[in-house]
């Protein structure tokens, strides 16, 4: 059956499969709390058993945190950084935009960047909870840690700092953080064995040039009526 935007979806009003150039939002609930505090909207590039791919453009509006009286996260001092209180507010994605890969079930996403001109520049694995589908979008938890991997294949962790002061603040526990390290380990073993998607030629990959910037909706923060895996 389709929904009244004319997606696939099952009998609960879940995406079943989305179309190629369909809008949906990609977003992630706050760290230790169930409220969405990260909105991106997307275009899908393909939506299959074995893989979610979608494209961010450049000037996109989304959604982020900031703390409570407008300070960007990363100009607060790591130890503050996770205990101020926080709002979000509306801002835009700047710069190239970025191809986002993510196969079901996995607890990381991969994300693809250019420098200008389409010179590529890197894969980023971004450790997160398996994203939930919806009509409308994905639902995850980004895990703070994650992998750079440069097109040799040679590759780097970051945010260590960050991850750890997640951990000493609460926002994750000592189970949840040895899960983490170890979806870590895992995504290291698909890097070195050079497997999917590093492997699948993504970093040629080309936006249509038809394809006009998804906007942000006004109940962008909504919670889905249904949410499957």
């Amino acid at each position: 059956m389709t929904d009244l935007d004319g997606k696939t979806t099952d009998g609960d009003g879940a995406a079943a499969r989305w179309a190629p150039g369909d809008h949906i939002l990609w977003r992630y609930r706050e760290n230790a709390g169930d409220h969405v505090h990260i909105c991106r909207p997307v275009t899908v590039v393909q939506d299959s058993e074995d893989l979610l791919a979608v494209w961010m453009a450049p000037g996109t509006e989304c959604v982020k945190p900031v703390l409570a009286d407008g300070t960007p996260l990363h100009h607060e001092p790591l130890a503050t950084r996770y205990t101020k209180p926080r709002t979000v507010r509306r801002d835009r994605w700047f710069g190239t935009g970025v191809l986002k890969l993510a196969r079901p079930g996995d607890p990381w996403s991969v994300w693809l960047f250019w420098e200008p001109g389409w010179r590529f520049k890197n894969w980023y694995v971004n450790l997160e909870e398996p994203r939930a589908r919806w009509s409308d979008g994905v639902d995850s938890e980004d895990h703070f840690l994650d992998i750079s991997v440069r097109p040799d294949g040679s590759w780097r962790w970051h945010d260590e700092d960050e991850f750890a002061e997640a951990l000493r603040v609460g926002l994750m526990d000592a189970e949840k953080a040895a899960d983490v390290r170890a979806a870590g380990r895992a995504a290291l073993e698909v890097i070195d064995a050079w497997g999917a998607p590093f492997s699948d030629g993504w970093q040629h990959w080309r936006p249509d040039p038809s394809w006009v910037v998804p906007p942000l909706p006004d109940d962008w923060d909504r919670t889905p009526a249904h949410v499957s895996s």
